[in-house]
């Protein structure tokens, strides 16, 4: 698995995404470059949420992963494929009750463990690069006023070792993305929505506006939408910005 990614190790960073969208404009990185932060400054969630994260007790990574014939339709194919990356390591690692809550965040129960952030270069129809970063909580154990926050130690009670632990993302991660360009969402889908957090359970969200509603997570559509049953069997489908679970 080694001989596929580049690392490259910061002491602080700003963020790991920026740091690798920055280094796409002065040179040519090559496929699967990794840039870590042993602490990383100003971590972005999705929709500008700032996540905290204590120094040298979590992972926080992006991978660069280049391609040639990715098609825009088909772009929710990397969320799937890293959320069932992550899942899957954390599977092993025996850390109990792993889901997705879409997009893409990893939970635990009902504490949010690992944020994922997917940014796509387009190339007219096509996606021609991705960075893809990752924030794992990992051995920190105090999240102050973060409620629905928690790491690897708080729920198992073990430390982890941060190298083995990214070997084994990068490794499950190459496995997920070597051949993703031949596959679509459909194909993916059925995996992917088994492990949705709060699936077919009656559950609160806000919309837009952030006026709440009540409504069921059934499914997610082909280009990754989430799919809501609500009252008098009405379906519908959100996009990122048009819904929030409450939980």
């Amino acid at each position: 698995m080694g001989k596929h990614f580049q690392l490259l190790k910061l002491d602080a960073t700003d963020s790991t995404n920026q740091y690798l969208k920055d280094l796409l404009r002065s040179e040519k990185p090559s496929d699967y470059t990794v840039v870590i932060a042993e602490r990383q400054l100003k971590g972005r969630g999705q929709m500008g949420t700032v996540w905290e994260s204590e120094g040298r007790k979590n992972l926080t990574f992006s991978v660069l992963r280049r391609f040639d014939a990715l098609n825009v339709k088909h772009q929710f194919v990397l969320n799937i494929a890293v959320s069932l990356a992550v899942h899957d390591v954390l599977k092993e690692l025996l850390v109990p009750d792993v889901t997705i809550k879409w997009p893409n965040d990893i939970m635990s129960g009902s504490k949010k463990i690992c944020g994922i952030l997917i940014e796509n270069v387009l190339k007219g129809e096509r996606v021609g690069q991705s960075i893809i970063g990752i924030g794992l909580n990992v051995n920190q154990t105090d999240f102050m006023n973060l409620d629905k926050a928690s790491s690897l130690q708080r729920i198992t009670g073990r430390n982890f070792d941060l190298e083995e632990l990214l070997h084994s993302l990068l490794g499950h991660l190459w496995l997920q993305l070597e051949s993703i360009e031949a596959k679509t969402v459909t194909q993916l889908l059925p995996t992917y929505e088994k492990l949705l957090f709060r699936k077919d359970k009656p559950s609160t969200f806000t919309n837009a506006h952030g006026k709440m509603f009540m409504g069921f997570i059934r499914k997610v559509s082909p280009s990754g939408k989430l799919v809501l049953e609500l009252e008098d069997r009405v379906f519908k489908e959100f996009d990122l910005k048009e819904v929030n679970l409450l939980y």
